[in-house]
């Protein structure tokens, strides 16, 4: 995988300061309806990340689609059998869930997260 523009430090300051928007308590609640931060645990490094993503909710189940996947990496630690990860700050609290990759025939990789219980 390329590094390209999808890991560029322009890229990189453009998340660092979105995570922070969804920070602020009324700009984040309004942020929250589409876009929220999702933190995990690489499956290589072991390091805590946070990533600006948009959802799609439904009900206890949340559906993240991957813009330009072969681009990103984030996606691939929830292959296979998936992996943990919290969404922070939907509806205002943060809520865990278990989240699993799939790529579609034509390329498009969708992430589905079923949501503990609260």
């Amino acid at each position: 995988m390329g590094r390209g523009i999808f890991n560029s430090p322009l890229v990189r300051w453009f998340n660092t300061a979105a995570v922070g928007l969804t920070r602020i308590p009324v700009l984040g609640r309004w942020i929250g309806h589409g876009v929220v931060v999702i933190r995990y645990t690489g499956r290589r490094s072991g390091q805590t990340f946070d990533t600006p993503v948009s959802v799609q909710r439904d009900g206890d189940r949340v559906t993240i689609h991957v813009m330009a996947p072969d681009s990103k990496n984030w996606w691939r630690n929830f292959l296979g059998a998936g992996a943990p990860l919290t969404l922070v700050n939907l509806d205002g609290t943060d809520r865990t869930g278990h989240a699993v990759a799939r790529r579609d025939e034509q390329g498009r990789v969708a992430v589905t997260v079923a949501l503990d219980a609260p």
